[in-house]
């Protein structure tokens, strides 16, 4: 990955941010249509992707579609997106439970948690005492959120959990892979792949959204999909990783928002709390890893 050649922290900002509004509509969206109009969550995620897909394809187009599918390692590349696809799923099933938004939002927020501790185990990089610290604070953070000792624990809410762990595994595989393959690679397969996966997981219940209002929502949920994907992309190229990944977290307050405007969901305290040191934790690794230096 090269560094990108002009850091415009304002730009890069600012594009983190369109995305994390962009995503905050889109699970509000995403919920209502399957909460509240009944649709499956595996129809909602095949339908949500599908537009994403189409409004995307001029830029796949610009980026060269043929030379990014040049790759040795096709296999990788398959499990990896169905690894984020399992993510998906497991995600709009939260939503469509309905798991509060603020919840789920919190708890996926573990994933660069698991993140470390695969880094560990699979990709044999060395977890120092430290990074085992922090990752075991944020997993007290997460516990703050999900009590799971209180007598209202649903099992459902360890479904965000899991997204973050299915999303945490392929972003090790990326790291992986980005040895072997450019971004735009990475990019194109989990496009083009993203689709099929969605589909046999949709076909068993697959069921046809009827009405103006369902289409409308679903269209709205793709096209912003799509403009969250192209804005991180936008927020990577113009300026430093390092200085965009922490605008990532506005996404809490942001859900939390749209939580409250659609559902009229307010958070509990404990909500802050957990998220409080999920974030610290996360920032501590972040940080922790742009100071080594790094053997590339």
């Amino acid at each position: 990955m090269h560094m990108s050649q002009q850091h415009n922290p304002i730009l890069g900002a600012t594009w983190m941010l369109t995305a994390g509004v962009c995503f905050a509509m889109v699970n509000s969206l995403a919920q209502y249509v399957s909460f509240k109009m009944q649709l499956p969550s595996t129809t909602v995620a095949f339908i949500q992707y599908f537009i994403a897909l189409i409004a995307m394809l001029p830029w796949l187009k610009s980026m060269g579609i043929r030379q990014a599918l040049k790759t040795e390692h096709l296999g990788m590349h398959c499990l990896r997106v169905f690894f984020s696809v399992i993510g998906i799923q497991l995600w709009l099933w939260a939503l469509a439970y309905p798991v509060p938004i603020w919840q789920g939002i919190a708890l996926l927020m573990t994933s660069p948690l698991f993140a470390t501790i695969g880094s560990g185990l699979f990709l044999g990089e060395r977890v120092g005492p430290a990074r085992w610290f922090a990752t075991l604070s944020g997993f007290i953070g997460a516990m703050i959120i999900l009590e799971p000792w209180s007598d209202d624990f649903s099992w459902a809410t360890l479904l965000p959990v899991g997204a973050a762990f299915f999303w945490a595994t392929y972003s090790l595989m990326v790291k992986k892979l980005s040895h072997h393959d450019s971004p735009t690679t990475m990019v194109v397969y989990l496009l083009l792949l993203i689709t099929p996966f969605n589909i046999l997981l949709a076909a068993p219940e697959w069921t046809m959204p009827s009405g103006h209002k369902v289409w409308l929502m679903l269209l709205g949920a793709g096209l912003l999909t799509a403009l969250a994907q192209w804005a991180i992309a936008k927020a990577y190229a113009v300026a430093d990783a390092s200085f965009v990944q922490p605008f990532d977290h506005a996404k809490l307050p942001l859900n939390v928002l749209f939580g409250f405007l659609v559902f009229g969901w307010v958070p509990p305290g404990r909500l802050w709390l957990g998220a409080a040191i999920i974030i610290a934790a996360v920032f501590f690794i972040t940080h922790w890893e742009t100071r080594k230096p790094t053997s590339k």
